[in-house]
């Protein structure tokens, strides 16, 4: 069960950040009420929220999942892969202060973005990506070790279109994962149960199991059918604007 998220209000330069998307500038007013009824929907699920001041010096910021990497047992400093996100870090830090120890972090040469990293019980799923490499997921796999978590690699670096890990790929508890078709026959998935999402509502792949509901973004009716059928229940939010900075609904928070 989650208790804790931490989130960041976009800057209003939000649209100044990184994106690879093609699908526009973002609308800033839009962006703000996205991210409020994002924060509304975590509340209903349960959790109190630490709430960051936007911070202007990093666009990207908005996306903390990217800085780290929270679990029951501990937590570890990321390092972005993308080196205009590489301040995001310190400021996280302190924060991360008043909720665990002392915390590790990935250290040069290795790169790592937490949307590169989808926890499954006490299996971590470690993406090899554009922005993380392998010395990064080496590393992190090695502290979580010394925590008793397991990890295993998935390398997507010949996916066209899937930034992070998590843009394909979903942990919904019980031993599920929601998958899309081109992770779908992956080895390293053989021993969950796998839910497809349709190629044309890839970009709902991006859920969040928070207790008992999922989150997913608004608009893909198939996808939320399909979620409601398997039993679970559903809050839809639209993602319009984080959509086109590459971001998605586990982006915006970190959850523990």
């Amino acid at each position: 069960m989650f208790t804790r998220a931490i989130v960041r209000r976009p800057a209003s330069n939000f649209a100044d950040g990184l994106s690879t998307t093609g699908l526009g500038t973002p609308h800033y007013e839009r962006a703000l009420e996205q991210h409020e009824a994002y924060c509304t929907a975590l509340e209903q699920c349960g959790l109190s929220l630490t709430r960051l001041e936007p911070d202007p010096n990093h666009p990207d910021s908005t996306f903390v999942e990217d800085t780290a990497i929270l679990t029951e047992r501990c937590a570890v400093l990321a390092r972005p892969g993308a080196s205009s996100r590489a301040g995001e870090v310190a400021s996280m830090r302190e924060v991360l202060k008043t909720f665990f120890p002392p915390v590790p972090a990935i250290q040069a040469p290795g790169t790592l973005d937490g949307g590169d990293v989808c926890e499954a019980g006490d299996h971590f799923f470690i993406g090899i990506s554009g922005r993380t490499n392998e010395a990064g997921a080496r590393q992190l796999g090695e502290l979580l070790g010394s925590f008793n978590y397991t990890s295993s690699f998935v390398d997507i670096r010949g996916l066209k279109g899937v930034l992070h890990l998590k843009s394909g790929l979903a942990y919904l508890g019980e031993g599920r994962l929601a998958v899309i078709e081109a992770l779908r026959s992956r080895t390293e998935f053989r021993d969950y149960d796998l839910v497809s999402v349709n190629a044309d509502e890839e970009y709902a792949a991006n859920c969040v199991r928070v207790n008992d509901r999922v989150l997913l973004a608004a608009g893909y009716p198939s996808w939320e059918r399909k979620l409601r059928s398997t039993g679970y229940q559903t809050i839809a939010l639209e993602m319009s604007e984080f959509r086109k900075m590459d971001g998605g609904l586990s982006c915006l928070s970190l959850r523990f």
